[in-house]
């Protein structure tokens, strides 16, 4: 009950639970022998036993899940491989000699694993002795070919971290990050993507706020568009960040910094529209749950999703929810503002990155633009 699902949905839950204790019994095990092998086992018995309706493994995640959740069953436990062991070491590494956040440990591993399986043999051992750097080179220009210019860029500090590991760790005998090259990418090559305040409005009244679902998206789409916050800061607000008597939201934002931003009218009253409407589990931190059981806080990808459904709602070309940020800037850019406000509005660390939305006043370059020269004739 207190993670959100529907009495219906229990009472099956229950009826599963029943006929798991009833199996492990005749098979001659206790809970504590409960694991996914095990799971699967069961349903294939039941399947076996004619049963028309067989829950699949997905369904039984909240079963093994609580029963782990009190001690009772044993934790998951992967696979040791070869691979698996080492990067669980980059891991840790990360961790405690880098300090790293969470969600660039996760970044980082991902890549590492894809570029180790690529060099792992056919048993998942890693051989550093053949590594070369033409293997680099050769991973980084496949995973260009499938990314965006900034991507890449992020690529490349991602592969030079996991083989400058590889090298302190005495696992390659030569510095192989030194071979990787960097990306192409001019800061001021081309124009920040934005779009139109009008079009920003489009999406926000695409929000059906009859629904407790668009009650949330408008509430997180609000925040974005008025507030430029980003997908990983709207996911990380908690009830106690937002100071109604004050006025002003406190956002955890990028390498740990905690910022203060006035809380404008109609920001407040989308997240009291979304609050009023009852959330379940009512005693959650976090602002923004999820909408199916099992309740909890959203993961910052949902917010791209709220803004891709949004676009298609509004009849829009998709974008996402950087992009909102984008527009911000050009129109606080288009009302006036300086490059420091704007720059203190968006959290930029530097205000060089600030200094790109300069280039999105059209209007505002062709008064300061010199004439092309020969352009008369």
């Amino acid at each position: 009950m207190r993670q959100g699902y529907t009495p219906g949905t229990i009472r099956n839950m229950l009826k599963d639970l029943g006929q798991v204790g009833r199996w492990l019994s005749s098979e001659g095990l206790v809970a504590e022998q409960l694991n996914e092998e095990r799971v699967v086992a069961f349903l294939a018995a039941r399947r076996a036993a004619g049963q028309r309706r067989v829950p699949g493994v997905r369904a039984m995640a909240p079963l093994l899940s609580y029963l782990r959740e009190i001690g009772v069953a044993p934790g998951a436990q992967p696979p040791v491989t070869p691979l698996g062991g080492l990067l669980a070491r980059y891991r840790s590494w990360m961790v405690q000699e880098r300090g790293l956040a969470p969600a660039t440990v996760l970044r980082y591993e991902n890549t590492a694993r894809r570029f180790l399986q690529e060099q792992a043999t056919d048993d998942d051992a890693f051989t550093p002795e053949a590594l070369t750097g033409a293997d680099v080179n050769e991973f980084l220009l496949r995973e260009c070919t499938r990314v965006s210019s900034g991507s890449a860029k992020g690529r490349v500090a991602e592969l030079r971290s996991v083989l400058g590991f590889l090298y302190l760790q005495e696992i390659t005998r030569l510095r192989l990050g030194t071979a990787v090259p960097p990306v192409g990418g001019w800061r001021f090559a081309s124009l920040p993507p934005t779009v139109s305040a009008a079009d920003v409005q489009l999406l926000l009244d695409s929000c059906d706020r009859s629904t407790s679902i668009g009650l949330r998206d408008f509430a997180m789409m609000t925040l974005v568009a008025r507030l430029g916050l980003r997908s990983v800061e709207i996911a990380r607000l908690e009830l106690r960040d937002v100071d109604w008597r004050a006025g002003e939201l406190v956002v955890r934002g990028k390498a740990r910094r905690q910022d203060r931003l006035p809380l404008p009218a109609d920001v407040g009253e989308a997240l009291v529209g979304y609050l009023s409407a009852g959330r379940n589990p009512a005693g959650a931190r976090h602002i923004f749950l999820t909408c199916r059981a099992p309740r909890g806080p959203i993961r910052a990808d949902l917010v791209g999703d709220v803004v891709e459904r949004a676009c298609k709602r509004a009849g829009q070309p998709v974008v996402g929810p950087h992009r909102l940020r984008h527009a911000l800037a050009g129109e606080l850019l288009r009302h006036g503002a300086g490059l420091v406000a704007i720059s203190q509005v968006l959290r930029h660390q530097d205000l060089a990155t600030t200094a790109l939305y300069a280039k999105v006043d059209l209007d505002a370059l062709r008064q300061v633009a010199q004439p092309w020269p020969g352009a008369e004739r």
